[in-house]
């Protein structure tokens, strides 16, 4: 059975929206293997190969040395097994008159988020991927899982992956009940239990660490591994300032200096990212468990939660950016796992260094 794949302009940044071809290193009728770098772009801050998420033969080169074009757009068809030459012209048309340049959202033909009661809750999720043991993404405190957007397509070619919105945030129910860690690992649980998933590795940003540990403290079976990404529940010191400030904050100007501290490029800190955070702070419900959650996980500047000891009974990944002004990267230090130490990024981690990030998790899934 043939499969038609499209390769795409990948989206290595969180400021990256387009790139320039610079010269292909694989030509048409080549047989390409899953992980080998096809062609050269250029972006006004990295220059990097795109690499192959499948393996087949190169049968279209669609984008020309020197074309400027934008995250998402095609760059390339490869087939696996064979396939004439008006179905691969067909795949090129449907895909150009398809796709919309919108920032490196999915193209509007892919998959869309989903939504379902579970445990008794409205709860968001969105898939990508299939095969192997799925991987569940979650986010952290005030997040959702555009989060991952940076993250979940590159891990979604070697599984299915999961990414959710915790309740309380993005567009799962915003009511809490306590407003505590057992209750978000327990929606968390809800949702392995209706997706059919008897074990999953868990990969948690922030607050969404501190899920993690927990649900593999409450259900060790349940989980596979563990990756976490500047996480909560591995020392005392948190920002307390951020946590307050941010709930507090009830208009732009209040709002980007607690934002700002989440990177170490604060230029990434847009107009737009600001009015979406507003946004969402304004909606029903979301005062309420924002307030609660960060009475949960911290008195002052000190977390509620330590659970390092988690962490020996499950394989683990530990990612920091160096230049966290939220929880310190001293946290990584003497854990009983892999760790990973990324210079001159902050606690968005996983967006301001999403290709060392996707390649560390993906070389960590791989072993386990």
């Amino acid at each position: 059975m043939s499969q038609i794949h499209t390769l795409t302009m990948p989206k290595w940044g969180l400021s990256m929206t387009e790139g320039r071809v610079d010269t292909w290193l694989k030509q048409e009728g080549e047989q390409i293997n899953k992980g080998d770098e096809v062609l050269d772009v250029e972006t006004d801050k990295i220059s990097s190969s795109v690499e192959a998420p499948f393996s087949g033969v190169l049968r279209r080169q669609v984008a020309k040395p020197d074309e400027t074009l934008p995250v998402g757009a095609l760059l390339a068809v490869v087939v696996e097994g064979e396939a004439q030459e008006a179905e691969i012209d067909a795949v090129v048309q449907r895909f150009q008159a398809e796709f919309v340049a919108d920032g490196g959202a999915d193209q509007a033909q892919g998959p869309t988020p989903q939504k379902a009661e579970v445990g008794g809750r409205l709860l968001r999720w969105f898939e990508l991927g299939e095969g192997g043991t799925p991987l569940v993404l979650v986010h952290g405190f005030a997040g959702d899982l555009n989060n991952w957007l940076f993250n979940h397509p590159a891990l979604a070619a070697e599984r299915r992956v999961i990414a959710l919105d915790l309740p309380g945030h993005g567009e799962s129910a915003k009511a809490l009940q306590r407003g505590d860690l057992d209750e978000l690992s327990d929606a968390l649980l809800a949702l392995l239990d209706h997706l059919d998933i008897p074990r999953a590795h868990l990969a948690g940003h922030s607050m969404g660490g501190a899920v993690s540990l927990n649900l593999a403290r409450l259900a060790p079976q349940r989980v596979a591994s563990l990756s976490l990404i500047a996480s909560a529940g591995l020392g005392a010191q948190i920002n307390g300032q951020y946590l307050q400030g941010f709930v507090e904050a009830g208009n732009r100007n209040a709002l980007k200096p607690h934002m700002s501290k989440l990177f170490a490029d604060q230029g990434l800190v847009t107009r737009q990212m600001l009015e979406d955070m507003l946004k969402f702070k304004r909606l029903e419900g979301v005062d309420s468990a924002l307030r609660q959650l960060a009475a949960s996980i911290a008195e002052g500047d000190r977390q509620r939660h330590y659970l390092r000891g988690v962490l020996g009974q499950h394989p683990a990944l530990v990612v920091w950016g160096s230049q966290d002004a939220i929880i310190p990267a001293s946290h990584s230090q003497g854990v009983e796992a892999e760790v990973l130490l990324i210079d001159g990024v902050g606690h968005m981690v996983q967006m301001e260094a999403a290709e060392q990030v996707n390649q560390a998790l993906q070389a960590f899934l791989r072993k386990h």
